[in-house]
């Protein structure tokens, strides 16, 4: 009954986010391809490598980026934080957007990302201020690439295990970095099948759950074959509407090798109570 309650409080906390984002968007009025190399020259095996050489990288700072349409509306949640690709531990801050009178009332929300697991606080809807509520991304219809709110780096990079087709497009730059662009569409369900062992449940859940297990992206790469920047685009069919949402999620990647630490919640710091309905 415990582990059940958990997901339930999870499920709300993780719905309220998404409906509230809806709500504040219905109420708001390079060069040409040529083998350089070996990366160039096979652009899918490249894609293919770009989780694992994150794993080789060890850590890194990411900002995010998750645009949604929806109404006519376009708004954005943004993140930033730390990750540690070899524990497939992250700490972010995730900035709502301002409410349709241009004020904004939220606090960023804290996010703790783990594997098979994704913890909130600050969140609001009734949970006091110093709990976390815990939500197992396995059982998110997205895997919770979307209804986080931050794309998690490692599965944004495991999403391009399921490279089907990509095209290098060029030579380019991302914040001052020489970086290689390439362009193409992934599978959900090829992803989950190759990913890690953390990362496996929730990629088989966004193959599932989102309108299509295609995804079309733009991929960044260094001359270490380290992933700078990725940008996503999903389909989101939300409970709260009828017609799917268009999410666009980006990812930035900088600052590699530095010291990152994360600790998670104590079980007695989890909430397990009701989540009020916003």
């Amino acid at each position: 009954m415990a582990e059940r309650q958990r997901r339930q409080v999870g499920a709300a906390v993780i719905s309220g986010l998404v409906a509230g984002v809806c709500a504040c968007a219905a109420g708001c009025s390079g060069g040409g391809a040529g083998a350089e190399d070996g990366r160039a020259a096979d652009p899918v095996e490249t894609l293919h490598r770009a989780a694992d050489t994150l794993v080789e990288a060890g850590t890194s700072k990411a900002r995010t980026s998750m645009e949604m349409a929806t109404g006519g509306t376009r708004v954005t949640i943004r993140g930033q934080g730390v990750y540690d690709y070899r524990k497939q531990l992250g700490e972010f801050k995730v900035l709502l957007p301002q409410d349709p009178s241009g004020v904004s009332e939220h606090r960023p929300i804290t996010e703790l990302l783990a594997p098979g697991a994704l913890f909130m606080k600050n969140r609001g809807a009734g949970v006091p201020a110093d709990k976390w509520v815990r939500v197992e991304t396995a059982t998110l219809s997205d895997g919770n690439l979307v209804t986080g709110g931050a794309t998690d780096p490692f599965a944004a990079a495991e999403v391009l295990r399921g490279v089907r087709t990509a095209t290098y497009v060029g030579r380019t730059e991302v914040a001052g970095t020489a970086v290689r662009h390439y362009r193409g569409t992934a599978d959900l369900a090829v992803a989950a099948e190759d990913a890690s062992v953390g990362g496996r449940d929730a990629l088989r859940a966004a193959a599932k759950g989102f309108a299509t297990a295609r995804v079309p992206f733009d991929a960044y790469l260094d001359d270490e074959g380290r992933i700078r920047k990725v940008r996503h685009r999903f389909s989101f069919v939300n409970g709260q509407q009828k017609d799917a949402v268009a999410v666009a999620s980006t990812t930035l990647l900088y600052d590699f090798g530095l010291p990152v630490e994360v600790r998670l919640p104590a079980a007695g710091d989890i909430y397990a109570g009701r989540i009020a309905e916003e």
